[in-house]
């Protein structure tokens, strides 16, 4: 089984490299993928309230022989429940859609800054943290004014960021941010276009090098730079090799060669966390 690094918080709170991705994964074939990755060495699984599937995931959590106390689960909260009125409900509905008595990790999916409630829903979460319903809280999609808030008005700083980051949208700037205050940095869509990126030549050049997947290539890049993946991964196979480019090393010039992949244009949809709001 491979031995995972962690990437740690201001606070001491840990995440493996690469976790699971669990958007799309719903239903009995779900649950069975969760409950496979999670025995195959998986110690971290993503979902979301939105995602419709934490019922199949809470599921596979269950049904997994893994002790519970050894994995870290996820959820995050919608933008339609950020008031303070809300949140509190939210965030029991999702624990018991998961059939757990804690979220390990609850996130706010993203900041809807027009609507302007979420330091409402990240003093909820802080409240829900004190009550023992929620081990550790972060948030999904925040720029860094958007973080300096939360702190600013609660005195609480996020464990976790979970953004768009790949090679296309490598977000050094923000990353680097990350890094000075002590907060884990998760991409999500850690292969940003598969199709396109992985036909890319310097990625199969690289591949080739090591003899490795275009995708062990990506995923060990988000490693090389404290970034923790969480690919979605449906049958063992894919899941073992996924887990298996955390122990892959590349050269510097190599991880820099990827980086300069980053593109102007590089975000898979018009989700600038500026503008973009979920429901």
């Amino acid at each position: 089984m491979t031995s995972l690094p962690t990437f740690t918080a201001h606070n001491g709170f840990a995440l493996p490299a690469i976790g699971l991705g669990t958007y799309g994964l719903r239903g009995a074939s779900g649950a069975d993928s969760v409950a496979t990755a999670i025995d195959g060495g998986y110690r971290l699984v993503d979902s979301a309230f939105n995602y419709e599937n934490e019922g199949a995931v809470g599921r596979g959590v269950a049904d997994a022989e893994t002790d519970r106390a050894a994995v870290i689960v996820t959820s995050k909260l919608p933008g339609r429940h950020h008031s303070s009125d809300k949140t509190p409900w939210s965030i029991e509905e999702s624990r018991y859609r998961l059939g757990l008595d804690a979220i390990d990790l609850h996130l706010i999916h993203w900041p809807n800054p027009s609507q302007d409630e979420y330091v409402q829903a990240w003093a909820a979460l802080v409240e829900a943290q004190d009550r023992g319903v929620v081990r550790q809280i972060g948030v999904s999609n925040f720029l860094p004014e958007h973080l300096e808030r939360l702190e600013r008005e609660t005195g609480v700083l996020p464990v976790v960021n979970q953004i768009e980051l790949h090679p296309y949208f490598p977000q050094t700037e923000q990353l680097a941010y990350h890094r000075e205050h002590g907060i884990i940095t998760e991409a999500w869509s850690p292969l940003g276009r598969a199709k396109e990126l992985l036909d890319e030549s310097i990625i199969t050049e690289i591949s080739s090098a090591h003899a490795i997947t275009p995708v062990q290539t990506v995923l060990a890049w988000h490693v090389a730079r404290e970034v923790v993946s969480i690919p979605k991964a449906s049958s063992p196979e894919h899941q073992q090799s996924n887990l298996a480019a955390a122990s892959i090393v590349l050269a510097d010039a190599e991880i820099e060669a990827i980086t300069a992949l980053g593109r102007a244009d590089g975000r898979l949809f018009d989700a600038d966390p500026r503008t973009h709001e979920e429901s």
